[in-house]
């Protein structure tokens, strides 16, 4: 039988050869053989016909999966194991060819659009009420249209907040509470007219500090313009209060703005127009799936999935549905799953693939991976953040811990819109990963999250290398503590360096460029321009002997640098550095208490030559035993209204042993096509300079 198998199979893919090719087509079918002329027809067809070879023991080769060009609809994820594994001498790779586009939509596609009227839209989706496929993203001409929302811009704001404990549990969070939500008009006035199914289906982001809770809404008291949410009781340490803004979205009464869409259980849908929109040629998609793929060893027997490579594949189209009791507030978004899930894998590669339009995260190498890589890819489109590399636990076997992990030259932009406080690269409990050459922008929290043990307890979270990447136009003003580059948790051998940060904007406090948080430890910081910050562009919370040199800090909004909290031990050191400003100060909170080693720094306020070290000149603040060396001159930037901020003052240059660094090699490398396309569109630009100045007037 085996011999028959053979000779059948030799017939079609020549096993005589080197490698094996398996073709993929949309116009294939799964029984075909899988040759050039016969494909195949999906991403599983292959994957079984592999699995097949390797049973009969007649796979010792190269394997090839070549998609053809063209849009493959999906209606579950490609779930491959250990046993679909390559080896180092044999890979296993699905490719599409790099002139061609092969797509896979995990969605269906809408069409049948009528007139309600000329500004609204309908038709009717049978798989709502047939199979339950009550979506919450919808995806309009290649963009991410908006859920019916109030506001249409901006938030509203809690006049006030109770909390009703009703099983307090064992931990520092109530095990199970009801929040009374005190609102103030017009949002009283809108929830007021909530029906039946706006109960059922609405939902209320919270925006607090740093977190999002999302919430349905059990109740509204009429008399006291108060909703009511219920779920685990609030974090003591980041309640809901005044400050706390939030929107209500999924409600009949909110569709009313341009891009808006409505879905009802019985499968009517509701979408208002925009300019531009024809209603004979709508590209509409919503999603079926929540994943793409599933890369998933057998931690039993210790066989990792490993030797596979994704080269030039699109993936798009992927949703998340609310849980019944909603999210409660996690930092980070860190419990969101991504649409590629890969545990206990190794060697995985994704090269040049794109994944866009989904509803959680990109890719997350979670549960003991090693040695896998992402590079050239472009993520965007994000309901949550783009990558996430380890663990949110520690393992319990240190052979368990995700590590080696290589982030390099990829576009990473447009996230949380789901869950606004997710971060464009999030590494947990992992170490000796490498960040480099990315482009991470247009996301409402952190670009890169570094570490995620808090305080001084031990961490591994250890040498990783997060340099050259160019992190910018960040938080948007929608939330709190947050940085370019955050670090938390000891790191020792971590290095964040050569990065290009700038504009970086918060609500409240946050909004800084370098960030080391919560007993960071042993983390170099060098050679980063940092500019168009919020509150600093380098601020440490607390932490341990990290090291602060030979970068530029330069116009940020509110203050140049920042320290918190005093501790007797050395917090860090803070040399050879150059602080240019022209608005706010150069000192903020206890900078001037904080245990450091401060020396051979430049500083410049264009407003005066007599630049204050908080209320101390600078002859006082050296005879606090700081700055000894330092000078106060004009480093000179070539044009610093431009933001070009290379120094031509090489007198200070040489006083104070400043070492020239080259930010044009920041953020990704290649052909000029893949340069061109990292370039933020100019008009996201001007909302996000639109919104700091509406922000900034506010407080004056």
């Amino acid at each position: 039988m085996k011999q028959i198998a053979l000779c059948f199979l030799s017939l079609y893919f020549g096993l005589g050869a080197s490698a094996l090719d398996i073709h993929v087509a949309p116009t294939g079918h799964n029984n075909n053989p899988g040759t050039i002329s016969k494909p195949m027809a999906s991403l599983a067809g292959a994957r079984d016909r592999i699995r097949q070879l390797r049973t009969l023991d007649l796979l010792n080769e190269t394997v090839r999966v070549i998609v053809a060009q063209g849009t493959y609809f999906m209606t579950e994820p490609l779930a491959l194991t250990e046993q679909d594994s390559g080896t180092e001498q044999t890979p296993v790779t699905f490719m599409a060819n790099a002139t061609q586009k092969a797509t896979f939509v995990g969605g269906i596609q809408i069409d049948h659009w009528e007139k309600v009227s000329e500004t609204l839209w309908k038709t009717c989706v049978p798989e709502v009420p047939r199979y339950g496929l009550y979506f919450e993203q919808l995806y309009v001409n290649g963009q991410r249209a908006t859920r019916a929302k109030s506001p249409n811009q901006g938030f509203y704001v809690l006049k006030g907040v109770k909390e009703t404990i009703v099983n307090k549990g064992k931990g520092r969070v109530p095990a199970m509470a009801v929040q009374t939500l005190n609102l103030f008009e017009p949002a009283a006035t809108d929830l007021a007219t909530f029906t039946k199914p706006d109960f059922d289906d609405a939902l209320v982001t919270l925006y607090h500090k740093w977190d999002n809770t999302r919430k349905r809404i059990t109740a509204f008291d009429t008399e006291t313009s108060s909703i009511f949410t219920v779920g685990k009781g609030m974090k003591p340490w980041n309640s809901l209060d005044k400050k706390t803004r939030f929107t209500v979205e999924n409600y009949r009464a909110a569709l009313d703005a341009c891009g808006e869409w409505y879905l009802e259980r019985d499968g009517t849908l509701y979408y208002v127009p925009c300019e531009g929109d024809d209603i004979t040629n709508m590209d509409v998609f919503a999603p079926v799936t929540n994943r793409f793929m599933t890369l998933t060893g057998n931690p039993s027997s210790g066989k990792k999935i490993q030797h596979l490579r994704f080269k030039n594949l699109c993936f798009k189209v992927a949703g998340y549905r609310t849980p019944l009791l909603g999210n409660e507030p996690a930092q980070a978004a860190s419990p969101v799953d991504a649409v590629v899930m890969a545990d206990y894998a190794h060697k995985i590669d994704f090269v040049q693939c794109e994944i866009a339009q989904i509803g959680t995260s990109a890719i997350w190498f979670q549960n003991a991976c090693t040695d896998c890589s992402v590079s050239h890819c472009y993520l965007h489109d994000l309901g949550a953040g783009g990558l996430k590399i380890g663990a949110i636990q520690k393992p319990n076997d240190p052979q368990d811990l995700t590590q080696r992990i290589k982030v390099d030259n990829n576009i990473i932009r447009s996230g949380g819109h789901v869950f606004p406080c997710a971060v464009g690269v999030s590494l947990f409990q992992t170490s000796d990963n490498r960040v480099t050459h990315n482009d991470i922008a247009n996301f409402r929290y952190s670009g890169v999250s570094v570490g995620w043990t808090w305080g001084y307890s031990p961490s591994p979270a250890k040498r990783n290398i997060i340099e050259y990447n160019h992190i910018h136009h960040l938080g948007w003003g929608e939330l709190c503590d947050m940085g370019g580059v955050y670090c938390l948790g000891k790191s020792e051998g971590t290095s964040v360096s050569h990065n290009l940060i700038h504009h970086i904007y918060s609500f409240d406090y946050g909004g800084w460029g370098l960030y080391t948080d919560e007993g960071s430890t042993g983390i170099i910081m060098e050679n980063n321009l940092v500019y168009a910050c919020k509150n600093s562009g380098f601020h440490q919370h607390y932490g341990r002997e990290n090291t602060i040199r030979n970068n530029i800090f330069a116009g940020n909004i509110r203050a140049q640098l920042q320290a918190t909290r005093v501790e007797e031990h050395l917090s860090f050191n803070f040399t050879h550095n150059i602080v240019w400003f022209s608005t706010g100060s150069l000192l903020s909170s206890r900078w001037h208490q904080v245990n450091m080693h401060s020396d051979k720094n430049c500083y410049w306020d264009t407003r005066t030559q007599e630049v204050r070290f908080g209320k101390a000149s600078l002859k006082e603040w050296q005879a606090s035993g700081k700055d000894l060396n330092s000078v106060i001159a004009d480093p000179k930037f070539v044009n610093p209204e431009a933001f070009d901020f290379r120094v031509r003052n090489k007198a200070v240059m040489q006083d104070i042993g400043f070492k020239p660094f080259d930010t044009t090699k920041a953020g990704v490398y290649g052909s000029e096509a893949w340069t061109k396309l990292a370039q933020l569109d100019p008009a996201v630009k001007r909302s996000f300079d639109d919104t700091v100045a509406q922000l900034e007037a506010q407080t004056k």
